[in-house]
């Protein structure tokens, strides 16, 4: 492609182009160029034809007079939007009053004295060169139409920034880049596999890795101390918006390090990102590190919303001394009364009320109670009528005003109450926190409001089937001083694992490895797997871990995630090329499809009804 002197006469393939359409500007003025895109739209105006003439870099204007270049006014007459064409002629600085200042190019228009069509196309059934609703179904099976339009490209183009600018800044610390296999042995633990039939070994399958979890650790034990990699990872489990059966995260390892030393490094990363790729919006500095149970009980969730105020308080004390029991059933069954208050919400009608606490009893609470507080000022003084409240006879005003101000509500304000044990509790009011700030538009989307969270518990209890689960995954090292713990006190064990959150959303998950045998077994042990079941599936890192495995730790970014954040979109699939539905299929080529019975033969699989 050229962007120097004016091409010679002919149409060479290799002088299709001597700029690009949004590279020109002003200074151009006078210049012949050539051009090729697509037309992004067609206009006549008293005999002028004008073509807004579209290729990966923008748009720009060209006109084609009947007069001075007949032909080329001849051809543009019959193209339609999407066309291919390419393009001769003059740069010419726009007049007076016509400058487009919309438009990076809009200050020069292109007099073409030549328009080829170099290939038609039928009537796109998505909407191009605007920013129109369509059936996902649609976008999907056309997507190769979809990433035409602006807000589309540049999501992609924004995804290649954010790549490379994970890969200079490792590569300024010392990171080396490494593959890890995509063909490896099915994991028993977390998410379903996605399963590949081995044809030379019959009845035995590969796995598509869900991480490159040990394939790191392993990297580390031989000796790399500082690896990455941009890596393709796949899960067969059920979709939503910030899920895809394959995906990509950025995998970080790294030798010799402690927590912080982990935390450190991602948190300059996305600083430098956030800088190079979002410049306006605002980002604090340094992340707070927040400890898991805090998390849990300021916010109700572990993937905490920065943005806004209403932190959760434990409003037991004060609820003890009304008369309501669903209160006093709640502390005796061992949970508390909790709540946060919204700003100005006093006035909320008793419709949205009623929506919120269905949204509250869906969640498991038993329902909400809501108290409005009258006027304006602190709480102090409030009287009898200045209390809205479906509980107010069963309390006295300053009671209620106490439950208030732990809440740091004044008057103006609403209290939203819930009375559960604490794992309800919190996720009621985590649906409530997000819901109020959501409807009332008090996050501030020009805001990056970064946060660790840390110390998550070791294990968590499957009640339904009875036993410890890992939290996070089993190579994850406990903290140091709850290993004495672990026989005795499983779920009260910490773990050295981490989250990064931006804005309400987990961004990235890693933790410290449990790098010693016997730590590892230990875990294993508590979680059901014996020493026999550990060898058999875990022998590889058992034997690997006992040739002198350095102290190490790691995290996985998602870069999806990653890119939506940046990009300022809720679903992931709008930052990625050929996406899958919500139901795990694809639309464009029609996977998953059936495949010829002479191939499932050569695999050993026979499919029965």
């Amino acid at each position: 492609m050229r962007h120097s002197a004016p091409p010679p006469d002919g149409w060479g393939v290799d002088v299709l182009k001597s700029h690009r359409c949004g590279e020109l500007r002003s200074r151009h003025a006078g210049e012949r160029v050539r051009l090729a895109g697509w037309v992004h739209r067609r206009r006549d105006h008293g005999g002028l034809v004008f073509l807004d003439l579209r290729d990966e870099s923008g748009l720009v204007q060209i006109v084609c007079h009947p007069e001075s270049a007949p032909e080329a006014h001849a051809v543009a007459s019959t193209v339609r939007a999407e066309w291919v064409v390419a393009v001769e002629g003059e740069v010419q600085a726009r007049r007076e009053g016509t400058v487009n200042e919309a438009l990076p190019t809009g200050s020069v228009e292109v007099a073409a004295s030549e328009v080829r069509v170099l290939a038609e196309a039928a009537t796109p059934p998505i909407a191009v060169n605007q920013e129109a609703a369509a059936e996902e179904a649609t976008r999907l099976r056309y997507r190769y139409l979809d990433l035409r339009r602006e807000r589309m490209a540049q999501n992609l183009r924004m995804r290649h920034r954010v790549v490379q600018g994970i890969r200079r800044y490792l590569e300024e610390r010392g990171f080396v880049e490494v593959e890890t296999p995509m063909l490896s042995a099915a994991t028993p633990e977390g998410a379903r596999d996605y399963l590949v039939p081995s044809r030379i070994h019959p009845g035995r399958f590969y796995a598509l890795p869900q991480s490159p979890q040990q394939w790191k650790q392993l990297l580390v034990v031989a000796g790399f101390e500082r690896y990455y990699q941009i890596a393709r990872c796949f899960r067969d489990e059920d979709l939503r918006a910030d899920r895809q059966p394959e995906f990509t995260q950025l995998d970080v390892e790294m030798a010799f390090v402690e927590r912080d030393d982990v935390l450190d490094l991602v948190e300059g990363l996305y600083a430098h990102l956030a800088r190079e790729v979002n410049p306006e919006r605002r980002l604090q500095a340094p992340f707070p590190r927040i400890p898991y149970a805090e998390a849990m009980e300021r916010f109700g969730s572990d993937k905490p919303d920065l943005r806004y105020g209403m932190e959760i308080a434990d409003l037991s004390r004060p609820a003890l001394s009304g008369e309501l029991g669903i209160f006093r059933q709640a502390v005796a069954d061992g949970g508390r009364g909790r709540g946060f208050a919204v700003p100005g919400g006093a006035d909320t009608a008793r419709r949205e009320l009623d929506r919120l606490t269905g949204l509250a009893r869906e969640a498991g609470a038993g329902g909400l109670v809501p108290v409005a507080y009258g006027g304006s000022g602190p709480l102090e003084g409030l009287a009898p009528e200045e209390v809205r409240s479906p509980v107010a006879r069963f309390f006295e005003p300053e009671v209620l005003a106490e439950m208030g101000r732990l809440c740091g509500a004044r008057r103006g304000d609403l209290l939203l109450a819930v009375a559960a044990p604490d794992d309800v509790s919190s996720r009621a009011l985590d649906v409530l926190r997000r819901e109020v700030a959501s409807t009332r538009a008090l996050a501030d989307e020009d805001e990056l409001a970064f946060c660790f969270v840390t110390d998550f518990p070791l294990f968590e209890w499957d009640a339904r089937e009875e036993r410890w689960q890992a939290s996070h995954h089993l190579f994850t090292a406990p903290v140091e001083e709850d290993v004495p713990l672990l026989e005795s006190q499983p779920g009260a064990v910490r773990s050295l694992a981490y989250d990064l959150v931006c804005n309400g959303q987990e961004l990235a998950s890693g933790s410290i490895r449990a790098h010693r045998p016997e730590v590892l077994l230990a875990v294993m042990g508590i979680l059901g797997i014996d020493e026999a079941q550990a060898r058999e599936r875990f022998g590889h890192m058992l034997d690997a871990f006992g040739y002198g495995a350095p102290p190490h730790g790691g995290i996985a970014p998602g870069l999806d995630r990653t890119v939506a954040l940046f990009a300022r979109e809720r679903d992931i699939r709008e930052v990625i090329a050929f996406p899958k539905t919500k139901t795990a299929s694809d639309p464009l080529t029609g996977a998953p499809s059936s495949v010829d019975p002479a191939q499932l033969a050569e695999v050993h699989i026979d499919v029965r009804p």
